[in-house]
C-alpha cells in the first residue's frame, strides 16, 4: 500500500470537539489543555494539514467560542502551512457522537471522504491515517482499531465467523461497552474512535439513527449495523500503537501522554546523534533543531524555534525558547533565554551563564561572555565583550571586547521612552555605574567604579563621575535607648 498516494476522493476532516471533559477539573475546555506546549486540538489539526485535506469541520460544544478563537489565531499564524478550509458546527446539547456528526454534515458535500477525528486525541500520526483512507478507497467504511489486553470502557469489534483458515472476518457490528453483553465484553478489538467513510452514505446512515441504548444517546458507531445491513463494505485497520488512539480524560492521562510524546522526541533526537544527559527529563515545547555533537544536559526546556549549532553544550535546568545558539557556545546551568517574536542569538564559543537573562533582541557576537545574574535585552554585544557580574545591558549597542563592570547597568528608560547607549570597542567599565541613556562611551576609554554618567565621553578618556568621599574622625553612631 502506497501511504503516500492521495485519496480517490477529496478529503474532509471532522473533529469532535464539544466535549466538557469532566474529570480534568478545570474551567478550561478540556481540547484546550495542552501537550507539548500546544493544545490537544492543536495537534490534530497539525496532522490534518498534513494530509491532503480539502476542509476541516471543528465540532464545538462545551467551551465553544475559546474553542473556535482558538482555532482560528492557529490556523491564521504567520508561519501556518494550512491550505484546508476552516469552519465549525455547534452541538448544543451534546446528545452523543452521532449527534455531533450530525451538526456538521450540512457543510460537507457528497463527493468526499469523511475522516472523523477526536480532538483529544494528540498522538495519531498521518501516516495512519493514510493507511486509513487508503483502505476506504472512497468504497468502503473504514475503521480504526487495535487490540488492548484490556479494553474496558471502548466500543467492541463484532466480526462474523471467518469463512476460512487465512479469510479476514467481516466486521459486523461496535457494540458499546455499556451496551455490550458478558460474551461480547471478552472481545480486545475495539474501536479508536477514527474512521473514514464516504460522505454520501455516511448522511444517509445518520439519517437512520436512534437513542435506543442504555445512555439515551446518538452513536455514530450504530452506523455499522446499517452498512452491514446494506450490503456494504466494512474494513478494519488495526494498529499496535495504542498511544496513537490514546485519548485524555483525566491530569492524570494528559501527563501520560505528556511523557510519552517526550520520549519520542528524546528518541528522535538520540537517533540524529545528540547526547542526552537522560532522555526522561527533557521537555520540547516547539521545534529544536541540532547540529552535531550537541549536549544536553538535565531538566532543559526547549520552546518555540530553536536551533542549537554544532558542538553546543546546553547545561541543566535551562530554558531556551527562540534561539539561535551558534557553535560551540556553552549556556551554563539555570539559565534562561527567550527571545520571543525578535529572537535572541548567541554567537560562537559563547559562555553563557549559569544564573544569565536573554531576553528579546539581545544579539551576541563570537566568544561572548554573560555571566551569573546578567540580563540582556534588545542589545548587541560585539566579539570578546564581556559582562560577567550582576548587570543590566538594555538598549545598547557594545562593542567587541568591551569588560562591562559588577552592578553596572544602561538607565534607558525615562519613564516614557526607551534611549540607546553606545559602547565603542574595548571600553572598561568599572562596578556599580550608571549609564543614563541616549549617551556614547567612546573607543578606548574607561569609566570609574561607581560613575553615574549622563553625557558622551570622548575616545581614550578617563570619566569619573561620583561625589568627594567625606570622613568624619571620630564619629559615633546613634545608641538604642533603653527600654521604657
Amino acid at each position: 500500500m502506497n501511504v503516500n498516494q492521495a485519496p480517490s476522493a477529496p478529503l474532509d476532516v471532522l473533529v469532535m470537539a464539544a466535549g466538557k471533559g469532566t474529570r480534568m477539573k478545570s474551567s478550561r475546555p478540556k481540547v484546550l489543555h495542552a501537550i507539548a506546549g500546544r493544545a490537544l486540538l492543536q495537534h490534530v489539526l497539525d496532522t490534518a494539514a498534513s494530509l491532503p485535506t480539502r476542509q476541516v469541520v471543528v465540532i464545538t460544544g462545551h467551551g465553544a467560542d475559546a474553542v473556535e478563537a482558538a482555532c482560528h489565531g492557529w490556523v491564521g499564524a504567520a508561519d501556518a502551512n494550512v491550505a484546508y478550509a476552516l469552519s465549525f458546527a455547534r452541538q448544543e446539547p451534546q446528545l452523543g457522537t452521532g449527534h455531533a456528526v450530525q451538526q456538521a454534515m450540512p457543510q460537507l458535500g457528497d463527493d468526499g471522504v469523511v475522516l472523523v477525528l477526536s480532538g483529544d486525541v494528540p498522538l495519531i500520526r498521518s501516516d495512519t491515517l493514510m493507511h486509513l483512507l487508503q483502505a476506504c478507497a472512497g468504497e468502503r467504511l473504514a475503521l480504526l482499531t487495535l487490540q488492548l489486553a484490556d479494553p474496558s470502557g471502548y466500543g467492541r469489534i463484532v466480526r462474523a465467523t471467518p469463512t476460512g483458515p487465512t479469510a479476514e472476518a467481516e466486521v459486523l457490528a461496535i457494540v458499546e461497552h455499556k451496551d455490550a453483553s458478558a460474551e461480547q465484553r471478552a472481545i480486545r478489538e475495539v474501536y479508536s474512535g477514527i474512521m473514514a467513510v464516504p460522505a454520501r452514505r455516511l448522511r444517509q446512515w445518520l439519517a437512520r439513527l436512534d437513542n435506543a441504548n442504555a445512555q439515551a444517546e446518538y452513536y455514530l458507531t450504530d452506523i455499522v449495523k446499517f452498512a452491514v445491513a446494506d450490503g456494504f463494505p466494512v474494513v478494519a485497520h488495526c494498529i499496535a500503537d495504542a498511544l496513537q488512539v490514546a485519548g485524555v480524560n483525566s491530569p492524570a492521562q494528559l501527563a501520560e501522554l505528556e511523557r510519552a510524546y517526550q520520549a519520542g522526541v528524546a528518541r528522535g533526537l538520540l537517533e540524529a546523534g545528540v547526547q542526552l544527559a537522560d532522555p526522561a527529563r527533557l521537555d520540547v515545547r516547539g521545534d529544536l533543531r541540532c547540529a552535531h555533537d550537541v549536549f544536553i544536559d538535565v531538566n532543559c526546556v526547549f520552546e518555540g524555534q530553536v536551533h542549537l549549532g554544532a558542538g553546543v553544550r546546553v547545561g541543566a535546568h535551562c530554558v531556551l525558547a527562540n534561539a539561535v545558539i551558534e557553535d560551540g557556545a556553552v549556556i551554563h546551568p539555570f539559565t534562561h533565554i527567550d527571545g520571543e517574536a525578535l529572537g535572541v542569538t548567541v554567537g560562537a564559543g559563547a559562555r553563557i551563564g549559569p544564573f544569565a537573562r536573554l531576553r528579546p533582541g539581545a544579539r551576541l557576537g563570537a566568544d561572548v561572555h554573560i555571566g551569573n545574574f546578567v540580563e540582556v535585552k534588545n542589545s548587541t554585544l560585539g566579539r570578546g565583550a564581556k559582562a560577567n557580574h550582576l548587570a543590566y545591558l538594555g538598549d545598547a549597542s557594545v562593542g567587541e571586547r568591551v569588560n562591562f563592570g559588577a552592578g553596572s547597568i544602561t538607565a534607558n528608560y525615562d519613564g516614557a521612552n526607551k534611549h540607546r547607549s553606545v559602547i565603542e570597542d574595548d571600553v572598561h567599565v568599572g562596578s556599580n555605574c550608571v549609564l543614563v541613556a541616549p549617551l556614547t562611551l567612546g573607543a578606548g576609554g574607561t569609566v570609574g567604579a561607581g560613575s553615574t554618567l549622563t553625557r558622551d565621553t570622548a575616545p581614550g578618556a578617563l570619566s569619573v563621575a561620583r561625589s568627594k568621599a567625606i570622613s568624619v574622625a571620630n564619629w559615633k553612631r546613634p545608641a538604642k535607648r533603653a527600654a521604657d
